[in-house]
């Protein structure tokens, strides 16, 4: 039986059972990650006609690349013959989509172009033949996509401009990513990071950065907010600290000069891997080397407490606790998506 939602004062967190199990991790790939828009890399990765990324989006395969005409396209990374690869890795410039398993070739539309020695084949046309599609978008410098259906593209735009507005982001470049292993289920991290209940307990360096005591949280429709002043003169300056959560699966971490983005790509039902990016404004990226050292710190210490914190989901021993209504909004806000989620498969399933 699925949690029903439930008011903020009166909840508990979800029940262990959804953090373990391929079935459970199956159902999560396909119906919540797979269909959930998110960042996929930097705009710049993919600035001039054919260049391309590849990445996985639920476990599917997708190609993400820039036309002649400079519009992005993004598509299955599965050849229409026998499901071969597209393209093996990232690449600059390339002319045309030549399939690595057969050779047939597509241009950067998706239009099936060549088949090599298909002259035999009855009525074989080429001309209906295309990759098929999967939903891309640009926003503030970064690529978004999905492989499924739901909410357009501007509803969510929507919520990030009020969570995350343009102006904070403007003047952002892109610098490098760092990719985290985690040996925990993916929603355990995301829960880790909507909540900073945890930060004077776990993470010491960043509690003496924020100012924990006015720690403030927004919600919409899509997105969570967590914001809290920051005073740090050698590295990040004085402003704000913005800890914007994307469902399902992407973070933005808004900060004085800088920003980071996080998705987090789930491997396994007890493994997931955070893809961490950063951009920087003219001048901040001096700073580079020293943010990376922060920034490990503390991933090293999110990445010992969900792991610690998915042993203790799996021991049997635990029962779902009560939420704080002052510090757990953000993660309150997350599981009750999920709770829905699971509902309507439960309800379409039976």
């Amino acid at each position: 039986m699925v949690d029903a939602p439930t008011p903020l004062e009166d909840a508990r967190a979800l029940s262990p059972e959804y953090y373990s199990g391929q079935a459970q991790f199956d159902f999560d790939q396909q119906h919540i990650l797979a269909t959930g828009w998110q960042i996929i890399a930097p705009a710049t990765l993919v600035s001039g006609p054919g260049d391309h990324i590849v990445r996985e989006i639920g476990g599917k395969p997708v190609l993400i690349l820039r036309n002649r005409e400079g519009r992005l396209n993004g598509f299955y990374n599965v050849c229409r013959h026998r499901a071969g690869p597209i393209a093996l890795c990232d690449g600059k410039g390339a002319k045309r989509l030549r399939c690595a398993y057969h050779g047939w070739i597509y241009d950067l539309d998706g239009q099936l172009k060549v088949t090599p020695q298909m002259d035999g084949a009855k009525d074989f046309d080429i001309s209906n033949i295309r990759l098929s599609a999967i939903e891309v978008a640009e926003w503030s410098g970064m690529i978004f996509a999905r492989a499924g259906t739901g909410p357009d593209f501007a509803e969510i735009r929507a919520d990030l401009d009020r969570v995350a507005p343009p102006a904070s982001l403007d003047g952002m470049i892109y610098h490098h990513t760092c990719t985290y292993e985690v040996e925990a289920n993916w929603k355990t991290y995301v829960d880790n990071y909507l909540e900073g209940y945890h930060v004077p307990v776990v993470h010491a360096g960043l509690n003496a950065l924020i100012e924990y005591e006015v720690y403030d949280i927004d919600l919409t429709d899509w997105t969570s907010v967590q914001s809290a002043p920051m005073t740090d003169p050698d590295l990040y300056g004085n402003g704000e600290a913005r800890y914007v959560f994307l469902w399902p699966n992407t973070m933005l971490n808004i900060l004085p000069g800088r920003v980071q983005t996080n998705r987090v790509v789930a491997v396994s039902d007890r493994k997931c891997v955070v893809e961490f990016s950063y951009y920087y404004r003219p001048g901040e990226e001096k700073k580079a080397d020293r943010d990376d050292v922060f920034s490990e710190e503390v991933q090293d210490e999110d990445r010992m407490i969900c792991e610690r914190v998915q042993k203790g989901l799996d021991s049997g021993a635990y029962t779902p606790g009560r939420l704080s209504p002052a510090q757990e909004p953000a993660l309150w806000h997350f599981q009750n998506l999920l709770r829905r989620a699971y509902a309507r498969q439960k309800a379409q399933s039976t």
